[in-house]
């Protein structure tokens, strides 16, 4: 279903534990990859000035890197570099090219080792109309050879969480979901959230109400994952705020991979990303697939 797929990388040594986790699209049927390095325009000013505290040629082998080990995971690779401002230029090549995923990083690291969202990712987030995929890699406490940290990769195809609010775009999502489960992911948790900012207080009483009608939809899904093969399926109906909530699910499941809507009710066309979404793929310590809306 990811038969051709876009990792996009910026110049970051975290782009390295990135390509321990691509590996495991394998599952999903990824064969064919384009790997993309972002360069931004600052950067490649600094490079040019003798002002960047690495050499070009650095990034260069690192890139090199990137491209043997989606080698070495079987994967057919064809690399290119993109400067300036990418995340419309990468929707453009995975529109013209028909790639059916874009995959990114979610973290990038500060000279001080602080971590925080990765701009690429947030930029792609806003502007990609395909299927985007933020991984996050797990490191392990073991190091390799060379010293450097082993990435434990990202079991996306273990455990699956979609939450729904049951909108357009999150039905949309869960056709995706219907095609990565079965015979791939062991468990699936369909979750949904009442929303207490839009309950509270004046429909309070009827909360119970809600609760009934919107299991009885999920057991529907259930229904329909497990008509398909044999998977074990949770059903579970949360109250208050849907990212916060969305996000306990996560953590105490240890859950690895999020497949979500990139919109929900009520948005507004001309924005492509949803609150929700955007705070569950900023804050999440999963793996999060974002499923666009069709525009």
């Amino acid at each position: 279903m990811f038969k051709k797929f876009i990792v996009a990388t910026d110049l970051s040594d975290d782009s390295l534990e990135l390509m321990g986790c691509v590996g495991r699209l394998t599952a999903y049927g990824a064969q064919k990859c384009l790997l993309i390095q972002y360069r931004t325009v600052d950067e490649v000013i600094d490079y040019t000035r003798g002002q960047s505290n690495l050499p070009l040629h650095k990034y260069e082998e690192i890139f090199k890197e990137n491209q043997e080990n989606l080698v070495e995971a079987g994967f057919e690779v064809e690399t290119r570099v993109l400067a300036g401002y990418p995340a419309t230029e990468i929707n453009k090549i995975a529109v013209a090219e028909d790639c059916s995923l874009i995959v990114v990083g979610a973290r990038r690291r500060t000279s001080t080792g602080e971590l925080y969202f990765s701009t690429l990712a947030n930029d792609l987030m806003h502007a990609v109309s395909k299927p985007l995929m933020i991984m996050r890699p797990r490191r392990t406490d073991i190091s390799g050879k060379d010293g450097r940290v082993v990435i434990d990769g990202c079991e996306v195809a273990q455990h699956l969480l979609y939450p729904t609010d049951f909108s357009e775009n999150a039905d949309i999502a869960f056709t995706k979901v219907l095609e990565m489960a079965p015979g791939n992911a062991k468990k699936v948790t369909l979750l949904h959230v009442q929303d207490a900012a839009k309950i509270s207080p004046h429909l309070d009483e009827r909360v119970e109400e809600f609760n009934r009608i919107d299991k009885a939809r999920l057991e529907g899904m259930k229904k329909l994952l497990q008509d398909r093969g044999d998977i074990e399926v949770d059903v579970t109906v949360k109250y208050g705020s849907p990212a916060v909530e969305i996000i306990k699910v996560i953590d105490e499941g240890s859950i690895p991979l999020v497949v979500m809507g990139s919109q929900g009710r009520g948005y507004v066309k001309e924005f492509f990303l949803g609150s929700v979404s955007a705070n569950v793929a900023r804050k999440a310590h999963s793996s999060v697939l974002l499923i666009p809306t069709k525009r």
